[in-house]
């Protein structure tokens, strides 16, 4: 185990939160101390949920380690079966509470309530959020899948059934990404038996076992599920990720041929507009661009054979956080000539961008940071994430539409980079620079070139004659404090179009306080201080 900053997953017992979360009428009693209540923020604050998670904690204190915690727990259990009602509970410990050593799971059974109780085993040491996810799903459908029994089967004219797999509560894009497969799958004329974890309740994985065949989303989650099911029920599964468009188009392949159906209505259809673009002349600036590519297995290999087979980037790292997908994403990287990174540390990351100098970095908000102390453009694609990478809009990583977010995602930054690039080229141009009026408005200056243009809402005189002179833009403003070279030299780094706002809060501040002389920190101190 190692202290660290920053952490890309988070102890099992927040994975089996996530499936909690993701279902109804599911209950999860976490035996935990104070504190270990954070998670909920997780789902309420960053996921921007409506309701909190359905776990109880049992919240135990430092003098309650004297006293018998065991029948805390057993109280704990009892008080939320009374209150909630769910259809099954799950009983695990925290990463603390596993250190006691109460056994929930025989504490559960001991009160034999009238609804199936799953213990979970997480060894917190060992394992984390992700296969805490797996492992917890793969317990439930397990429990309550039902007895095992050969797939019937499909009797002529009935439509294919198929289950979708992965999607949990605090998912990145899964919610998007399920509306995108659903359409996929009505569009081949495929039936959806059961979304699980999202959505689901413990009745419903009863009916798993009713369908055909299982589409898996997010491997991370539910391939162990995933792969019950194929040795319980004979259910294949789909291997595929359906990320980008050549990945959607063999995504709807794979499941046309396990489903016995003809792929070609989607196939032929519109697609996405990822590969008009990828022909037009514009693309040739982001050929070769190098780019390095870090996040969780399913978004790092899909998005990296986006990177390198859809929009002709030239991938310079590739690597993931989830351990029990090394073997695969050493596949990928492999691909593109490279080897992988397997790490959960951040400052390897860090250092391996350094080391590779790509021009975008695609990662998770970890690299996010390190890519702009870097100074390099960056795009998140994978979790963990932020409140703003769960938007409100329609915004899929998967499909067709996928496809169009993914090129906007991966494109955007490469443009805004080349745009910061000229305007920086140009920044002291004799022609072009910032204290130039607008040719539209015959070049005229309003302003020292250190101002910039009028401020917003402003309007020239219109007798105003050209000058080479500079005219004040506000007669009736106090004199200003003096600046100091460096100070006005730092102001040139500001923007043109809040330039002068920044003059006039610096001066204002200033003045108020009775300085003399402007220089650097002034400028920084006026910031923080509207900032506030």
């Amino acid at each position: 185990m190692q202290l660290t900053l920053w952490t890309y997953e988070g102890p099992p017992h927040i994975g089996a939160m996530r499936v909690a979360t993701a279902m109804s009428s599911l209950h999860y009693v976490l035996h935990a101390p104070q504190g270990d209540t954070y998670a909920d923020l997780l789902f309420t604050m960053i996921e921007r949920r409506d309701a909190r998670p359905p776990v109880t904690y049992t919240t135990f204190r430092a003098q309650d380690l004297g006293r018998d915690t065991a029948e805390l727990f057993k109280e704990a259990v009892a008080a939320a079966h009374a209150r909630f009602q769910p259809q099954a509970m799950i009983v695990g410990a925290s990463c603390t509470a596993e250190l006691i050593q109460d056994d929930p799971g025989g504490l559960a059974k001991a009160l034999n309530l009238p609804i199936p109780v799953i213990p979970l085993e997480l060894p917190a040491y060992q394992k984390k959020e992700n296969w805490g996810a797996s492992e917890t799903f793969y317990r439930l459908v397990r429990a309550l899948a039902g007895p095992p029994a050969p797939r019937p089967a499909r009797e002529p004219g009935r439509r294919p059934l198929c289950n979708i797999l992965g999607p949990t509560a605090l998912g990145f894009r899964h919610r998007d990404d399920l509306i995108e497969i659903r359409r996929l799958l009505d569009s081949l004329g495929i039936a959806v038996n059961i979304v699980a974890p999202l959505g689901a309740s413990p009745a419903d994985l009863g009916r798993l076992g009713d369908a055909d065949f299982n589409v898996v989303l997010y491997p991370e989650t539910a391939r162990s599920a995933a792969e019950y099911l194929k040795k319980s029920f004979g259910q294949p599964f789909t291997q595929t990720l359906p990320i980008g468009v050549g990945g959607t188009r063999r995504f709807v392949a794979e499941v046309a041929e396990i489903a016995g159906i003809d792929p070609a209505p989607v196939l032929d259809g519109p697609g996405s507009r990822l590969p008009w673009y990828s022909r037009s002349v514009d693309s040739t600036y982001l050929t070769a661009k190098r780019v390095f590519v870090f996040g969780d297995a399913t978004h790092a290999i899909g998005i990296a054979r986006v990177a390198a087979r859809e929009l002709g980037f030239t991938v310079v790292g590739l690597g993931t956080y989830s351990r029990e997908f090394a073997r695969e994403v050493r596949a990928e990287a492999a691909e593109h000539g490279i080897e992988a990174l397997i790490t959960d540390d951040y400052l390897d990351v860090e250092a391996a961008i350094r080391a590779a100098a790509p021009e975008l970095v695609l990662g998770t908000q970890m690299e996010r940071h390190v890519a702009k102390r870097l100074g390099i453009p960056c795009a998140v694609i994978s979790a963990p994430v932020h409140v703003q990478d769960f938007p409100a809009r329609y915004a899929p990583q998967m499909g067709f539409e996928g496809a169009n977010v993914l090129f906007d995602t991966l494109v955007h930054p490469l443009m805004m980079g080349l745009e910061e690039h000229l305007l920086g080229m140009f920044r002291e141009d004799p022609e072009f620079h910032d204290g130039v009026g607008p040719s539209h408005l015959g070049g005229k200056s309003f302003g020292t070139p250190a101002d910039g243009a009028l401020e917003a809402g402003e309007r020239a005189p219109a007798d105003t004659p050209p000058t080479s002179a500079p005219v004040p833009i506000l007669l009736d403003r106090p004199v200003a404090t003096a600046w100091s070279p460096e100070a006005e030299k730092e102001l040139r780094k500001i923007p043109f179009f809040v330039r002068g706002k920044a003059r006039s809060n610096t001066e204002t501040f200033a003045r108020e306080r009775h300085l003399p002389l402007i220089t650097i920190e002034t400028l920084y101190d006026a910031k923080a201080h509207y900032g506030r």
